[in-house]
Order: C-alpha cells, then structure tokens, then sequence
C-alpha cells in the first residue's frame, strides 16, 4: 500500500492517475513527478516498489505545498479577502459564485437548493 502525503493512494490506478488523489497534485504534475522519480506513468500503484515510493514522496515534499499546508493557506487566502471587505470577499461570505458567473439562473451548486415560495398561501379568514 503507498500511502504518500497522508493519503492512501488507490491500487489499482496508473501511478499517473493515482498521484492525483492528492490535494494540489493534477495530471501535469503527476507526469513531472513520475519523470524526476524515474517512475514509468503507467506502472500501477500495486507494483511500486519501496525505493519507487520513497523518491516520489522525497520530491513532492522537496517541490511545493500538498494537503494540508495547501488546504491552510487557501482558506487563510479566502479569510483574508473576507477581512478587508474586498468585492471577492463579499461573494464567498454571501455563498455566491466569486469569479463573475451569472446568478440570476444556474449558480445552485454554489447556492444551494431552491427555496420554495409560499405566494400563492392564504390566510385564514375570521368567522
């Protein structure tokens, strides 16, 4: 079992496609690795040897920020817009699409289910 960043890699994948379930690592960057590593891309991730893994582990440490150091600094990122009252800030804070998408159809991932209206409800009359 490789289980590389904290993550429990899948066994059955390509190595290439494997390297992916790791946050901030996505097919390019998963190519580049296996190439530093000497790893062949459509190795699975079942046949990697210990010394394999270890080298793949060594340069993603080496390279950048995965996982939760990534995860941290993104919503610090996102914190911070919300603090200085920027227009980006304002968006994440109401749940609305940030990068200027269209709200007024579309848009329910970000806003969630429809609330249903009660327009046509009448009130009950007094005897």
């Amino acid at each position: 079992m490789a289980r590389i960043a904290g993550i429990d890699l899948p066994l059955n994948k390509r190595s290439e496609i494997g390297l992916t379930y790791i946050y901030g690592i996505g097919r390019s960057r998963s190519q580049s690795i296996l190439t530093q590593a000497g790893v062949d891309p459509n190795k699975r991730v079942k046949d990697l040897d210990e010394d394999e893994v270890r080298k793949i582990r060594q340069i993603i440490t080496e390279e950048g920020k995965v996982e939760g150091d990534l995860r941290r600094d993104v919503g610090l990122d996102i914190k911070r817009l919300m603090e200085i009252n920027s227009y980006r800030g304002m968006r994440h804070r109401k749940a609305l699409p940030v990068r200027g998408q269209r709200t007024h159809t579309n848009a329910r991932t970000r806003k969630g289910p429809r609330r249903a209206s009660i327009a046509g409800r009448k009130k009950a009359t007094k005897k």
